[in-house]
């Protein structure tokens, strides 16, 4: 025993014990397995494959229909009345309607003269329009500008009024509600709301006011955004194809087939009248153009959606502040479908297929199946399949499916279908944020009345749809100023799924788990502001 050195009976005293205890966990992990994991894991994979094929089945039918409204539907000048109001000598401006104008603000240092100068401009008489800009700054320095910005315009002739609250009580729906309760806006007859970055052009009234004007049961007209700064980085590149399917798919079918959309919450008109029998602005969710637009609709309101009327505005070109947009436009439409769905079912107005185009499509599909079945089935679901190999997954739902979406998907923006595989990596790693905004929505959880103010750069301000003068250069090696450990742990766990994939698999899955692993921890380190030339 003298002989023994003890350096050589610790290692191996370790390494018994690391052995007995790896032998435990895995006959814990082979006993739980087979009763416990696979029956649950099979099921989830049921349950995912059921709603991929709801989605499918969701975007066949867009596709369907918007290739029926391009080929056969009528123009909207055609479907409803349309006059242009014309000057009269005799009349003078009489026979303009009045129109309010409405902007409201929020520390927009960048972009406050964009909106201002543009409403400004409109082509409408001076004396028939009135520019309200509702600015809620709390950066007296941004406050002092923009009611400067106010005067100015004002000394020019313009009938412009800048308006504060001493609180910021609604946000945004709250400024809105507070605008209409001004004296001198009884008289107006519509609404047009342009967020601070947007940039009418002259001819948008003349171009929409006429089809309210003409057709009483038409509440809302909306316009489609066309975005300066598309090509500043592969961020906005990648909003650009998700947004443009939304505005040229399904902003187009819901105006053709039920008179029914979502409000965008700006570049929209909208009757001043309809607004208060809907109820008036609410702030019970982040969305309240949407609560609006259901409420409305309930009440028998058409929309009118018009894709050739665009407004210029602004995407975010930083991955901040595209998380916090996101996090308010999945979370605000699942908690507006938790407090509404019983009073849609309820609704006596509307006709039946239409409270099921709201309810099933608008709502269900749209805003929780697609972001659950994108995050969970290729983000959680499939990854696990490969370290359990008992359960399968058939190709058409792990491939033929998704493509088929992919394609469908793509049609919005058919300049940028060679950034189509990006886009699909970039929207799995936002589908994270958006199923975590959702049920945080569904169960009304503590984010879920969480408004942050999107933060805008002024990127479009001397550019016309153009990116001269941007900064083209990645900006990769900027250390990030917050790591975002969520997407960096689901890149962890991708990348062990990949890797084992890669040893015992046999379906090739390691590929698309490896290139979605460096897209989360891209994300998770916050490049995603990369410069893509057009």
């Amino acid at each position: 025993m003298d002989g023994v050195s003890p350096k050589f009976v610790l290692p191996e005293t370790f390494d018994g014990v690391r052995m007995e205890i790896t032998g435990q966990l895995g006959m814990i992990w082979e006993l739980v397995k087979a009763p416990v994991i696979v029956p649950l894991l099979q099921l989830a994979v049921y349950i995912c494959l059921l709603m991929s094929v709801m989605l499918l089945c969701e975007r066949v039918y867009m596709g369907i229909v918007i290739v029926l409204v391009k080929l056969f539907w009528k123009k909207p000048d055609k479907r409803y009345k349309f006059v242009p109001i014309q000057d009269d000598e005799e009349l003078g401006s009489s026979n303009f309607p009045v129109v309010l104008v409405q902007i409201p603000m929020f520390n927009e240092r960048e972009v406050y003269k964009l909106s201002i100068g543009a409403a400004s401009g409109l082509s409408w008489p001076s004396d028939r329009l009135v520019i309200q800009v509702l600015d809620d700054s709390t950066d007296p320095t941004v406050k002092q500008m923009v009611e400067m910005e106010c005067q100015r315009w004002a000394s020019k002739g313009i009938n412009i009024r800048y308006q504060i609250r001493e609180n910021r009580v609604g946000y945004k729906a709250g400024a809105l509600k507070e605008g209409l309760k001004r004296s001198y806006v009884k008289h107006c007859e519509y609404v047009v709301i342009f967020d601070a970055d947007f940039q009418p052009e002259p001819d948008f009234l003349r171009r929409s006011i006429p089809f309210l004007v003409h057709n009483p049961n038409i509440a809302l007209v909306q316009a489609r955004w066309r975005f300066v700064n598309s090509d500043e980085c592969l961020l906005t590149r990648m909003q650009e194809m998700s947004l443009d399917y939304h505005f040229t798919v399904e902003q187009e079918v819901g105006s053709a087939t039920h008179a029914f959309f979502g409000f965008n919450g700006t570049a929209g008109i909208w009757r001043i009248a309809a607004i208060n029998e809907a109820g008036g602005w609410k702030d019970r969710t982040t969305v309240e153009d949407m609560d609006l637009a259901v409420r409305a609709s309930l009440r028998g309101w058409k929309f009118l959606y018009l894709g050739d009327l665009q407004v210029k505005s602004e995407l975010p070109s930083t991955f901040r502040a595209f998380r916090f947009q996101q996090h308010r436009w999945s979370c605000g439409p699942a908690n507006l479908f938790r407090k509404m769905v019983m009073e849609i079912v309820r609704n006596k107005k509307v006709r039946f297929w239409k409270k099921v185009y709201v309810i099933y499509s608008f709502f269900f599909v749209r805003k929780v199946i697609a972001h659950w079945v994108t995050f969970c089935f290729y983000c959680v679901v499939l990854p696990l399949t490969i370290l359990v190999p008992e359960v399968k997954v058939p190709i058409w739902g792990s491939v033929y499916i998704p493509s088929i979406i992919t394609i469908l998907n793509s049609v919005g923006t058919p300049r940028s279908i060679h950034l189509l595989f990006y886009w699909i990596l970039f929207e799995n790693v936002m589908s994270l944020h958006r199923t975590k905004a959702t049920l945080i929505g569904l169960f009304e959880a503590g984010r879920a009345n969480e408004w942050v103010v999107t933060a805008k750069l002024g990127s479009g301000q001397s550019a016309k749809g153009n990116t001269k003068g941007l900064k083209k250069f990645p900006r990769i090696f900027k250390l990030p100023d917050r790591l975002n450990t969520l997407e960096l742990g689901f890149a962890a766990f991708l990348f062990v799924c990949g890797c084992y994939d890669f040893v015992h698999g046999k379906n090739n899955y390691f590929i698309y788990l490896f290139l979605q692993t460096m897209s989360f921890f891209i994300s998770g380190l916050g490049w995603i502001g990369t410069y893509v030339p057009s």
